[in-house]
């Protein structure tokens, strides 16, 4: 597995047990009350924080391990890795468009900051996990 390929698995792996906790918190301590008065703010900030700093923790391990069995071949990128990289952004960005049309949308009704804040949160979330998931599809079939 090349470099460029371990850094998609932890985002993915990082990004998919955030969101899980994250919900999961939200949720309990919404309790059987309405979600818009959970204090969501601090919440939602620490996960972003320690979604970062995981993503960069376990890169650098698996960094570490992979450069232990081949030692040669770590860090190293290529034009296929620039290409799937370019690409994997593209669908991103998709996603990232249909949550800020959503975002748009619910600014247009007055939603309540929870929606609107909730609904680019997930689609940044979404869209790191589908461009993630192009990305790793690249990697295995090809472009």
């Amino acid at each position: 597995m090349v470099y460029e390929e371990r850094n998609v698995w932890s985002g993915l792996i990082v990004t998919v047990i955030a969101m899980a906790v994250y919900v999961a918190v939200v949720l309990r301590q919404a309790g059987t009350g309405p979600l818009i008065d959970v204090d969501w703010v601090p919440i939602m900030l620490w996960t972003i924080g320690a979604s970062i700093v995981l993503t960069i923790v376990i890169s650098i391990l698996w960094g570490i391990v992979a450069g232990m069995r081949e030692p040669g071949g770590v860090g190293k990128s290529d034009i296929r890795d620039r290409d799937i990289a370019r690409m994997g952004t593209r669908v991103e960005q998709a996603f990232l468009a249909i949550a800020g049309v959503g975002v748009l949308i619910l600014c247009a009704v007055r939603a309540d900051w929870f929606w609107i804040a909730h609904t680019m949160f997930f689609g940044f979330a979404v869209a790191a996990i589908v461009g993630s998931i192009a990305r790793i599809v690249a990697y295995r079939r090809g472009l």
